[in-house]
């Protein structure tokens, strides 16, 4: 969510902060507002796929921060599109924007673009690093509000529907949340985080509306993710805003302050309303009423309780209930076990594929991953003869299909993709959505395999944390278009070793002995690096090729954790992909076939390389 504008507006203005010093407290966070924040503000080099390495370092130092100053985090991600959907339009409008800044950027425009596996990266830093953290089955604004409210503590985000929520103990913009200076402070009080606090009363007081519940009509009125203005733009069109602030007139923040200021003559909300159906033809009104009354309340905070969530670890959700899910499900969603993408398929049978950075000229990258999405569709759909399906047909003896929504060179388009159809055991009755837990691991195993094109034989020799990565990497030689060059392959797989060489010398774990040739690799690693990264040359079909492995990837790690997790989940917080890095080695590889022997100080990484590529090629 989110009203256009109104950032801005507080912003430029200033009056309605108080500083805050953020010390002994809790602290909810708006996860989605987080990681992009901490993405953007972490140098990710968002051309060549990210580098989750940094992101993850940036998600450590900033929980690190509040650790120091005594705050309690718990973080609230949004879930889900939610059974109604109401978000398709903002949603579609988003991928659109996502698309052309893709595009700028692959033609060497700056810009930023939230890489793949961002989200993937932050839910595992949140789990390695102990921090709470709860995935809501659709939006997750009412229930950050609901949360703060019952516990009296402020509200970390960047969306600007924060400023209407009536929040007991108020918002700290993002913008304003100074974690990287943290203050000694006086006394025995100790360090704190310099923040600011958005004040609803300085604001509610500037317009002189004597009631807190005109704001919530105030953001549905001047629009936000859920309402279509173009109801509206009669009432805007024939209304006369105070101080001059018609439709069409020049200036900043016409509108909004023009608005704010009207609805202050109003003592309650449907007396406002009222007065703005006057303006609409008799047919409209009940509808734009009915509108309007709705909106109003996605900013009541939610009655979801999630303390009962971070104390017992229990998510009870009435939108959730309705929804119809195994039990299971429901609590992988919550835990972030299970992606957004899997309830967005399972109860609307339709899925976004975000853009990277590629060739537009060719299919999107996701097309490689085709195969293995229809094997995900085909897991959660199978025993969903009952339901409505977004097929033309009805007809049960047909396989669902899953609305896609994806690039079309450069434009985004809907596609109608059929499940596939699954092996004899997991079609079986016995072995419903709601019980594919106690499907044998080796069924469940063998499933995630075959669907990879790997056998499991191959893999043993692997490191157990790395063979998904591998089978993956497996199957994106077998799918790719084009097909992948020996010297991307080799730079995949040097990549992997150098995060494996990164995890053992940095890990934590005093018991985990980092070999001396293994530190010495290391550090002859870190020099050759820094001397080469400097090299900005960018080969747009390679980064086409990367992308659809880190597209395999994604759609490798959902059906894994679908299949609860037959394979270990690789950790993408340690490097296992590094953008900048892969597209150096790719490069130095075509010109310097020597730099494959970069590892070779260390006989272990050495040997972990050749078995990588030996597996890989066999």
């Amino acid at each position: 969510m989110g009203v256009p504008g109104l950032t801005g507006f507080v912003e430029e203005r200033g009056v309605f902060f108080t500083e805050l010093r953020v010390r002994d407290t809790k602290l909810v966070i708006d996860g989605s507002s987080l990681y992009h924040r901490l993405c953007f503000a972490s140098a990710i080099d968002f051309r060549r796929g990210g580098d989750y390495g940094p992101f993850a370092e940036a998600v450590h130092d900033f929980f690190g921060s509040l650790r120091a100053c005594r705050v309690a985090p718990f973080v609230v991600l949004d879930g889900g599109r939610g059974a109604d959907d109401r978000k398709l339009p903002t949603l579609r409008g988003r991928a659109a924007e996502r698309l052309r800044a893709a595009h700028g950027l692959s033609r060497g425009d700056g810009g930023c673009l939230v890489p793949l596996l961002t989200r993937e990266a932050f839910v595992q830093a949140l789990g390695r690093l102990g921090v709470p953290f709860v995935q809501c089955f659709a939006e997750a604004d009412r229930e950050i509000a609901g949360l703060a409210n019952r516990w009296g503590c402020p509200v970390l985000s960047l969306d600007s529907d924060f400023c209407v929520f009536d929040l007991a103990a108020g918002y700290c913009p993002l913008t304003h949340f100074q974690w990287q200076s943290v203050c000694a402070g006086e006394g025995a009080q100790g360090c704190y985080v310099p923040a600011r606090c958005f004040s609803v009363e300085k604001f509610r007081r500037h317009f002189r509306h004597p009631n807190k519940s005109l704001l919530p009509l105030f953001a549905v009125m001047h629009g936000n993710d859920y309402v279509d203005l173009s109801a509206l733009e009669v009432f805007f069109s024939k209304v006369r805003l105070p101080r001059g602030c018609a439709v069409g007139k020049p200036g900043k923040h016409v509108r909004l302050q023009g608005l704010l200021n009207w609805l202050s003559q109003f003592a309650e909300p449907t007396e406002a309303v009222d007065s703005v159906l006057k303006y609409l033809k008799k047919h409209q009104r009940e509808e734009i009423r009915e509108l309007l009354c709705t909106s109003v309340e996605d900013y009541t905070p939610s009655d979801v309780n999630l303390e009962d969530f971070f104390q017992n670890g229990k998510y009870d959700c009435e939108a959730a209930r309705k929804a119809g899910l195994p039990q299971w499900v429901l609590d992988a969603l919550a835990k972030g076990k299970l992606a957004p993408f899997i309830s967005d398929a399972l109860i609307l049978r339709s899925t976004f594929l975000h853009v990277q950075v590629e060739n537009m000229q060719r299919p999107s990258a996701h097309s490689a991953a085709l195969p293995i999405r229809q094997v995900i569709y085909g897991l959660l759909l199978k025993v969903s003869q009952n339901t409505e399906a977004a097929s033309p047909s009805k007809q049960t003896n047909e396989l669902p299909v899953v609305c896609e929504f994806d690039r079309l060179q450069k434009t985004l388009k809907k596609t109608f993709v059929q499940a596939a159809s699954l092996p004899t055991d997991f079609c079986d009755d016995h072995f419903p959505l709601d019980k594919l837990m106690e499907v044998p691991i080796s069924c469940r195993q063998m499933l995630l395999l075959e669907t990879l094109g790997v056998k499991m034989s191959f893999l043993e020799s692997i490191p157990s944390h790395l063979q998904l990565p591998v089978a993956v990497t497996c199957y994106w030689i077998c799918h790719s278009e084009p097909k992948v060059k020996l010297h991307q392959l080799k730079a995949l797989l040097l990549m992997m070793v150098s995060g494996e060489l990164h995890r053992i010398t940095n890990d934590p774990d005093p018991t985990v002995v980092c070999a001396e040739d293994d530190s010495i690799a290391y550090n002859e690693f870190l020099k050759w690096k820094e001397k080469k990264l400097q090299n900005k040359d960018f080969d747009l079909d390679a980064a086409h090729s990367f992308c659809q492995w880190q597209c395999c990837l994604q759609m490798g790690l959902y059906l894994n954790q679908l299949l609860c997790t037959p394979l270990s989940e690789p950790d993408l917080t340690s490097r296992l992909y590094d953008g900048t890095l892969v597209h150096r080695l790719y490069q130095e590889l075509k010109s310097t076939p020597s730099v494959e022997n970069l590892f070779s100080s260390s006989p272990k990484m050495t040997q972990l390389y050749q078995v990588l590529l030996n597996v890989v090629e066999s």
